[in-house]
């Protein structure tokens, strides 16, 4: 007999072997029916697997995180098993969970979106056949090769593996994997396949390019149903539709990945940056500037040329190495080296909207949201440890301060050290378990992030959520002890002698070019009035009025408020539609009666017609909706 603890602290005893499934169905059927794998000792696992053992057990569904993946990662399987039917050449390699859904990556295969019809008719097929899940176990390297001899890329994949080679079979498709997946096909019924792409096999470019087929799965239609209406949304939100259409940016071959703002896109980062400078300032921040390329030196210095080298430019000036910086701390760094302060004089919180360079693979390049130069609201703060705890929280604070603002609510994430990084293990212990103190102590909610620090250091994440529901991942805090001890990094303490400090990272919109794109999805390009660069359009009814129109519009421009003029002959009505799909705030109607009474008609965006007002008293309208963000 076996004893199992379920997480209600309750325990069972079950006969030696029993599965999972087994385990869920002595429970009800329905549990049995949703059941996609269980976590036993913490560990996930088949349903189907024997347990000979004691310990705690939880029977996993798709209301459970990892349910998810494992059910997301068997529609995986399932796409790359309706493949191999409909295209017998095409040869399978990986079939990952990604954050919205999964994919898998085909050699050997060309299709368009076309056939996707086809290909989810076959997956239903699969699903109706009700094939169970199998999980083979090789007991040498070489009878997993032999399984998988016609196909290369799991040959490598085998090759790569030290030990424990596994497979799963649905029918007449095996995979090499190392599980867990659900019992059986049948439960897989919801799914769409969404787009196709290109890859690199191991995301190297000078690998074959590979066609990766994207799709999405969930436990029944409804879910599925709701899912496709949001990313209809999302269509009509798609920041580079809209920034186009509203004469934002635009993107040229001549640089790719690298944005082109136009003037109504710059005002809005010249506006985004004037209001996080006036923050950072009221906080007691100094703002810095920093050169665009450093000596190779340096990136050695911080580990960057060892961790990050592969994400760089770089340049030769006088026959020496230099990088375009992919970060703005090193030279940071170096503003703080070229004093000498006391304890007094900490904390030092230096900002600097730094424009920096990463080399992401055009496969990755998404409109602002992944881009290969673009410009952080970074901050790097001095402190001694007594005042590390005070400054993560006045980082918190901050953080809350500017979310509110923008109406974003958000969560938080505590990312811990990766599988490569740098120090000893003391200092990253305490740095976590600092982190971890703060986010107790604050009483915020907060999700564990286990091996996705940065190789210096731990950090908390903030996800912001979207008026659709999507997460965009922007502002984080960094906690680094690594960096002040590879730059000998000192201040004076109290006892006179040289103490090292602790350096805080942060950014809170990220960047501003990827915030930006954030900003035009969650208002659908209608921005507030005080980011807008089309806040008010003029409307002369007739030539004879286009004077007063520029009147008006000097006392706006006059008062800081973003005007235009509309001199085309169109009829009122045209003209009123176009400015409503430019996005105007507030669109004014000027004739006969407006000029002799120094007035303006008012009408909205959305339709809302205001009516008449005095044209000083509409001015000091505005400017107070501007100044209070409204």
């Amino acid at each position: 007999m076996v004893k199992l603890t379920f997480p209600d602290g309750s325990v069972n005893e079950f006969n030696d072997g029993v599965t999972g499934l087994e385990v869920a169905q002595s429970i009800s059927e329905g549990l049995a029916r949703a059941t996609l794998a269980i976590k036993f000792n913490d560990k996930v696992i088949d349903a189907t697997l024997p347990l000979t053992e004691d310990g705690t057990i939880q029977i996993l569904t798709f209301k459970d995180p990892e349910g998810v993946e494992v059910f997301r990662h068997s529609s995986a399987h399932l796409l790359a098993h309706a493949i191999k039917r409909l295209y017998p050449d095409a040869k399978p390699t990986i079939g990952p969970v990604v954050e919205q859904g999964f994919y898998y990556d085909f050699d050997n295969l060309s299709i368009s979106d076309k056939d996707f019809e086809a290909i989810e008719a076959e997956m239903k097929k699969i699903v109706k056949e009700a094939l169970p899940v199998e999980r083979i176990d090789f007991a040498t390297k070489e009878e997993a090769l032999e399984q998988f001899i016609t196909n290369p890329y799991k040959e490598e994949m085998i090759n790569d593996i030290p030990e424990g080679w596994s497979a799963y079979k649905q029918g007449d498709f095996m995979d090499l994997c190392r599980g867990p997946h659900v019992p059986n096909t049948k439960v897989i019924k919801a799914f769409k396949l969404l787009k196709l792409a290109g890859a690199y096999w191991k995301g190297n470019a000078e690998n074959k390019q590979l066609t990766r087929i994207y799709g999405i799965s969930f436990s029944d239609k409804k879910e599925l149903k709701e899912y496709l209406t949001r990313l209809e949304e999302a269509e009509k939100r798609d920041h580079r539709k809209i920034g186009k259409e509203l004469d934002f940016f635009s993107f040229h071959k001549e640089a790719p990945g690298m944005p082109f703002f136009h003037d109504k896109g710059s005002y809005i980062l010249d506006t985004l940056a004037d209001f996080m400078r006036k923050k950072m300032y009221e906080r007691g921040y100094e703002m810095n500037k920093t050169p665009m390329i450093l000596n190779k030196d340096l990136w050695l210095q911080s580990g960057h040329w060892d961790h990050y080298k592969e994400n760089m430019y770089f340049t030769k000036v006088d026959d020496v190495d230099f990088a375009i910086k992919p970060m703005n701390c090193p030279g940071n760094i170096l503003i703080f080296n070229n004093h000498r302060y006391s304890y007094r004089d900490l904390p030092i919180r230096a900002g600097e909207f730094g424009l920096v360079h990463r080399h992401e693979l055009s496969g990755a390049l998404s409109g602002l949201f992944r881009v290969r130069c673009f410009t952080q609201d970074d901050a790097h703060v001095f402190c001694t440890r007594d005042q590390i705890k005070d400054e993560i929280n006045e980082l918190i604070d901050f953080i809350d301060e500017v979310y509110q603002i923008f109406g974003f609510e958000y969560h938080i994430e505590l990312s811990t050290r990766p599988e490569k990084a740098e120090g000893n293990d003391d200092l990253w212990e305490l740095a976590e378990n600092t982190l971890l103190n703060v986010l107790k102590e604050s009483g915020k909610p907060y999700e564990l992030n286990p091996g996705d620090g940065a190789f210096y250091g731990p950090k908390l994440d903030f996800h912001l959520k979207d008026a659709i529901g999507r997460t965009w991942q922007c502002g984080t805090i960094q906690l680094d002890f690594q960096m002040p001890e590879k730059f000998d990094l000192t201040y004076e303490g109290a006892d006179g002698k040289k103490h090292r400090p602790v350096m805080l990272h942060r950014v809170i919109y990220g960047s501003f070019e990827r915030f930006l794109g954030i900003l035009v999805e969650e208002y659908a390009g209608k921005l507030p009035l005080w980011l807008n660069p089309n806040q008010v359009k003029i409307l002369p009814i007739a030539d004879r009025h286009i004077d007063f129109a520029k009147e008006v519009a000097l006392r706006m421009k006059s008062e800081g408020v973003r005007v235009e003029i509309d001199e085309r002959s169109e009829t009122i009505n045209k003209k009123v539609r176009d400015a409503q799909l430019q996005q105007f705030n507030y669109i004014l109607v000027v004739g006969d009666k407006e000029m002799s009474d120094m007035s303006v008609t008012i009408r909205t965006r959305s339709g809302e017609v205001i009516g008449s007002k005095d044209v000083n008293e509409f001015i000091e309208l505005v400017v107070d909706e501007k100044k209070r963000r409204k």
